[in-house]
């Protein structure tokens, strides 16, 4: 293995690379070692003993895979995740989810008959106060004051 050092150093300020990024035909390495002006590299790369290589980018097939991997829901659990609960579903937004649940299985009791009218608008202020942290809570409020409906 013949030493290129100062023909790679002289062609990669030529073709403005890294010398990393120049590339010297193997075939060709006697013809490239007795060439040690400019003017001589310059004319090996214009022959095509010498090129520079493409640059290597960084590969997108990771990031594809974890952005699949995302929409499927996965890589969310609580090691990734930053900041507050409120952060990432904010104090009103949370209510609303809660308020609404609640509103429409009230609805449901109602029109299924399991509540009376006056429980459902009883529980519906109860609701609006705040009284009941999510549909179950509810639920068992009910069954332990015993308002569900008589058959």
């Amino acid at each position: 293995m013949t030493d290129l050092k100062s023909q790679r150093r002289l062609a990669a300020q030529i073709l403005k690379v890294g010398q990393n990024r120049v590339w010297i035909d193997p075939e060709k390495t006697e013809d490239t070692e007795t060439a040690i002006t400019r003017e001589e590299i310059r004319k090996l790369i214009h022959e095509g003993v010498i090129k520079s290589l493409p640059e290597k980018g960084v590969s997108r097939a990771r990031a594809r895979l974890i952005r699949e991997k995302k929409k499927k829901g996965r890589r969310s659990g609580p090691g990734s995740r930053s900041g507050s609960a409120h952060a990432r579903v904010s104090k009103k937004e949370a209510w609303m989810i809660r308020i609404r649940a609640l509103r429409k299985r009230l609805r449901e009791l109602k029109t299924s008959r399991i509540i009376a009218e006056s429980t459902y608008r009883k529980m519906y202020k109860m609701a609006s106060s705040g009284r009941f942290s999510s549909v179950s809570d509810m639920e068992r409020y009910l069954k332990t004051r015993e308002l569900w409906r008589k058959r």
